[in-house]
């Protein structure tokens, strides 16, 4: 593992103190996330650089399941728990459910759009994609939802960085991809995005769209300044979503989706308050079965809602899908029958874990 330091910003306070260090992948999406972290903490009048660092993962040709799923987080929290970094930027999606007593998420910034995006040949939506349509995509959540739709799809496995995806399209190996929007926007390339899908399509992975800043947790006065990127609604909706995915035990490659959302609501009186939406799945990855839940409650009780969402959904029978998931391959007949592939072929759940 390497580390190399990127160019500090300029800080205009005067302060002397050594620029906090921000640990990060190298591909253009985390430099670019990361970026956005370095810049608010200078416009603060906090000095600070990134620091990328380099794993196996990165320099590996393997699938996902076969290096590790986490094998990137994990790198970037060995150097946040050696001292080598002092904040770590992970795409929250890509953090395990359970909660690592050395660190805080310190910051929640605000949250991309967090809905799934097609990019498709000739500028067709969704709809419009003929039956038999080779649509590749690297999350086995998407791959269930867009066979639960019935519309005859070919889902194949996609793997690589967002342009390598993007090629596949542009050179006519694919007619569609469908990754995060985030991502795209992210890095100023919504132009090739030829639908949005709506939550009722698609519910994208618990947090996707938004960003965790890690710190060790003996830093007051880091986690502090930290905290001051801290958007609560943002919190809310992602405390909300991961407490749901915890309490099914599952973890990021599983078939779930949940989207949480603070929207303002009116009581009797006429009183404006906010309110805690939270819609969630669990889909069979043949798309036989989808099974969908929704709650509404108070954004400071988000993780018990998250939770209790959860338990609906293992009482409608959650808990046999995800249990069957990893044996399970498209059923003799399916749409997509010949390149389908069972959970395993699906490793990568977004383009932060993958650089090549």
């Amino acid at each position: 593992m390497t580390t190399t330091v990127q160019e500090e910003g300029t800080v205009t306070t005067g302060s002397t103190r050594a620029p906090w260090r921000i640990g990060t992948r190298g591909s253009l999406l985390a430099l670019t996330q990361a970026g956005t972290i370095r810049d608010a903490l200078i416009a603060a009048g906090q000095p600070a650089e990134l620091v990328v660092i380099k794993t196996a993962g990165d320099l590996s040709a393997a699938p996902v399941q076969q290096i590790g799923v986490g094998v990137f987080t994990s790198a970037l929290r060995d150097e946040l728990a050696s001292g080598d970094i002092d904040v770590a930027v992970h795409s929250y999606k890509d953090l395990p459910t359970a909660q690592d007593p050395r660190f805080v998420i310190a910051a929640i910034p605000p949250r991309e759009d967090p809905r799934d995006a097609l990019v498709a040949r000739d500028g067709l939506v969704l709809g419009e994609l003929p039956a038999g349509a080779r649509v590749g995509t690297s999350a086995p959540r998407r791959a269930a939802q867009l066979r639960a739709l019935g519309l005859g799809l070919d889902i194949v496995p996609l793997r690589g960085n967002i342009d390598t995806r993007l090629r596949q399209v542009s050179e006519g190996a694919l007619d569609a991809i469908v990754l995060a929007r985030a991502g795209l926007s992210r890095i100023g390339r919504t132009e090739v995005i030829t639908e949005s899908l709506e939550p009722v399509q698609m519910l994208p992975a618990p947090s996707q769209g938004a960003l965790a800043i890690e710190c060790r947790a003996d830093q007051p006065e880091l986690i502090e300044i930290l905290s001051g990127l801290d958007d609560a609604a943002t919190r809310a909706a992602v405390v909300a979503e991961r407490a749901l995915l915890g309490e099914l035990e599952a973890g990021c490659t599983a078939p779930i989706g949940a989207l949480a959302e603070v929207v303002e609501s009116i009581d009797e009186e006429g009183h404006i308050f906010d309110e805690l939406s939270l819609r969630a799945c669990a889909a069979a990855i043949d798309g036989s079965d989808v099974l969908r839940a929704s709650i509404v409650g108070k954004p400071n009780e988000a993780a018990e809602l998250g939770r209790a969402l959860a338990r609906e959904l293992l009482d409608l029978g959650a808990r046999a899908l995800l249990s069957a998931v990893e044996e399970q391959e498209p059923s003799e007949g399916s749409p997509s029958r010949a390149v389908n592939a069972p959970i395993t072929d699906f490793p990568d759940t977004s383009p932060m874990e993958n650089n090549r």
